[in-house]
């Protein structure tokens, strides 16, 4: 990611997402009373990849946006509508996919459950959350990249004719 988006900063604002999923994951896990198992780890691997790609939508959209001339909040803005619909799209077909998994009960279907519900718990908080979550922090690092550069620029502009004084 780091490639991608020529930045140290973004991936972490991408980064900022997975908590909240994770969190999500293992609420519906203990509330369907499911164990730990090897199917709910590979849930939570494919959960990842998920919730990152939605992420990964609306920082990618918000830079398009800001190199075209926006400011960061317009920007912002934008990418969330025109990326909600996407998101929200991909983010129903897996929960609703999902369903029966979770909810069979059938004869070893309780090995499986577990990944069901991980990824249902999961999607459902990361998007009612990220959503929120990474604009603010999107928005909070660009506040951070300016007060950074604000300050070494300033240091720079001062110590300038310090050397061309000599």
């Amino acid at each position: 990611m780091v490639a991608l988006y020529n930045s140290y900063l973004y991936p972490f604002v991408v980064l900022f997402s997975l908590p909240v999923a994770l969190i999500g994951a293992l609420l519906a896990l203990a509330l369907a009373g499911q164990n730990i198992s090897i199917f709910v780890l590979i849930g939570m691997i494919m959960l990842m990849g998920l919730v990152a790609k939605n992420a990964i939508l609306l920082v990618d959209f918000t830079n398009k946006l800001k190199e075209e001339g926006e400011s960061v909040l317009e920007a912002l803005v934008e990418a969330g509508k025109e990326r909600l619909r996407p998101i929200l799209m991909t983010t129903i077909a897996m929960i609703f996919g999902m369903l029966p998994l979770a909810l069979s009960t059938g004869a070893s279907s309780e090995t499986k459950n577990g990944l069901a519900w991980v990824i249902i718990g999961g999607l459902t908080s990361s998007l009612l959350l990220t959503l929120i979550l990474v604009p603010s922090v999107y928005m909070s690092m660009e506040n951070i990249k300016v007060k950074l550069q604000h300050r070494f620029l300033k240091k720079e502009v001062s110590a300038k004719p310090l050397l061309n004084s000599k």
